[in-house]
């Protein structure tokens, strides 16, 4: 990012007006250069919950975009990232009642953070310095950096499953999304948030760099997001793509399914090039869910999950980002044929949030996992039927029915809005029987709310009795807390065993497998007996308070 001449003059002429004109410049300089740090560090640490353009969400994630609270509590600002922050505060005139947790970011990181924030969406600019950062740091209870570095080292392995082994494989360097694998012990590889690949070998411990962001063409390092990663027949790896781009009149999502098109001198699979692309208007808020898991199915065909672009059908209010709710590619499913030259889209199922994962059962069919809004309503698991030719797809609910709730329950103000499709028959979740991941220990249509899952695996008849025929699914665990006082979900892996009603709809008998774990974002097989579990980062509980570091990868293995 780069500021025009002019912005660089006002910003320290109100910092420091006593400078000379060469001090003013250096001062602009020293600016800019915080700035452009700042950015991706911003990304990748409090776009989430913030979001991309800094509006947050009513009365969940306070805005950044014009806050009265970085100019009145610049301080306590500070304070929120090196150490949480866990009161009560007003940001434009709303009462936020949230926690945040400690960011793992050293004294200059955020001073550049807070640079940018500050000279960005309507804030009056300034800087922060890093001096200014250790002062504050200093009177919270961690003093230094690396005490908060500490605070946040890896938790102890949980207690093994009955019937497995469990170790630790490797602590990872970034923050792993997803692993692929051939399934029959072949390598590992290891897919960052960012378009970084990494191979892994177990034998010797080996963590390697293949592919990072500069080798996507047509792409910008640090502004896209890769979501979604398998590995095909050929020994070629298919990522999906998310890109913002700040387009007239309105501000645009790219998305893309890029596969790698070389192999280097040690086989491993390179240069990534596109294979199908699209866009569609952003998604308003933090919302834009986009392009996230990929897999091929038996039939050969290749099968995407495209997330919601809202939280729950609401409009928008920034012209920009577009005033409508969904789109028609979105909270969907999608299958291509990948033999084609030129991929044609084709939708086989609607009304799904946000699939982050989705596989299939010993028999064939196919489910999927998704995240739920931020009302208190449950997390779903789906069962998806592929229309026959000539079909509309079938209908799973969003935005109008989440769960087994009736449809016209009013979960927000706004819902439903807009209207139903006339005549549409909306297909139900799951039926989770527990005894785990129930709210208010009732069957629940699926899991928890605010349990976020993640990783979703098929384990078939050739593993031990206690898991055999069922899934295993990671879920990464809460980001708000659940309808009661502080109550969170997830933070663990969930065993279902799948029953299918003479009616046709689906129950599930769910066990908790593992846990606690550091929010657990995909599992994986590598090879028959072997299951590997990815956590993101390190803290076990949305409680703890610690910030965000890379996780790792754990190994379960069956014991014969």
């Amino acid at each position: 990012m780069r500021l025009p001449r002019a912005a660089h003059l006002f910003i320290f002429v109100v910092l420091a007006p006593g400078l000379g004109a060469q001090s003013r410049e250096e001062g602009a300089a020293h600016v800019e250069g915080s700035i452009a740090r700042g950015l991706p560090l911003y990304a990748a640490n409090c776009a989430m919950c913030h979001g991309a353009t800094g509006d947050g969400i009513a009365t969940t994630y306070p805005p950044l975009a014009k806050s009265d609270f970085l100019v009145e509590h610049r301080p306590l600002a500070v304070r929120a990232i090196v150490a949480g922050l866990k009161e009560e505060i007003t940001v434009n005139a709303q009462v936020y009642r949230g926690q945040m947790p400690a960011v793992m970011l050293d004294d200059p990181q955020v001073a550049d953070v807070l640079t940018f924030v500050l000279n960005s969406w309507g804030n009056p600019g300034g800087r922060v310095t890093a001096d200014e950062v250790k002062a504050v740091r200093a009177t919270t209870s961690f003093k230094t950096f690396a005490a908060l570095q500490a605070a946040g080292d890896y938790a102890p392995l949980p207690p093994a499953p009955d019937g497995f082994s469990l170790r630790e494989l490797v602590r990872l360097t970034d923050f792993g999304v997803r692993l692929a694998s051939d399934g029959r012990g072949g390598p590992l590889y290891v897919l960052g948030k960012e378009g970084d690949v990494w191979r892994f070998d177990a034998g010797s411990g080996n963590l390697k760099p293949i592919i990072g962001p500069r080798d996507f063409v047509g792409l910008k390092p640090g502004g896209f997001q890769t979501l979604g990663f398998v590995r095909d027949g050929a020994g070629r790896l298919w990522i999906t793509i998310n890109q913002k781009v700040d387009t007239r009149p309105l501000v645009m999502n790219e998305v893309a399914i890029y596969r790698t098109t070389a192999f280097d001198a040690d086989g491993n699979p390179i240069a990534p090039r596109p294979w199908f692309r699209s866009e569609y208007p952003w998604g308003i808020g933090p919302y834009n869910h986009g392009l996230s898991d990929i897999r091929f199915g038996a039939d050969g065909l290749l099968y995407v999950s495209s997330g919601s672009r809202t939280d729950a059908g609401e409009t928008g209010k920034s012209a920009q980002l577009g005033t409508m709710g969904e789109v028609h590619p979105t909270a969907t499913m999608w299958r291509f044929d990948p033999r084609a030259a030129e991929p044609k889209l084709e939708i086989i199922a609607r009304g799904i949030r946000n699939a982050y994962s989705f596989g299939w059962d010993g028999a064939g069919n196919l489910f999927t996992v998704s995240n739920g809004p931020d009302a208190h309503a449950p997390e779903e698991m789906d069962h998806i039927v592929p229309p026959l030719p000539g079909e509309p797809p079938r209908h799973h609910g969003f935005p109008y029915q989440f769960g087994d709730a009736p449809a016209a329950k009013k979960w927000y103000a706004h819902t439903p809005v807009p209207a139903p499709p006339p005549d549409t028959a909306y297909i139900k979740p799951v039926l989770n029987l527990g005894p785990a991941a129930l709210m208010d220990g009732q069957p629940t249509s699926t899991f928890n709310a605010h349990s976020s899952p993640a990783g979703l695996v098929w384990l078939g008849p050739e593993w031990p009795a206690t898991v055999r025929n069922g899934f295993l699914v990671g879920r990464l665990g809460s980001f708000l807390a659940g309808p009661g006082e502080g109550e969170e979900h997830g933070f663990d892996v969930l065993h279902l065993k799948m029953e299918r009603r003479s009616d046709g709809t689906w129950t599930a008998r769910t066990h908790t497998f593992l846990a606690p774990l550091g929010r657990p974002i995909d599992v994986h097989v590598p090879v028959p007996g072997t299951i590997y579990v990815l956590e993101y980062t390190r803290p076990t509980s949305l409680k703890s308070g610690v910030g965000w570091l890379p996780g790792r990868i754990l190994e379960l293995r069956a014991k014969k």
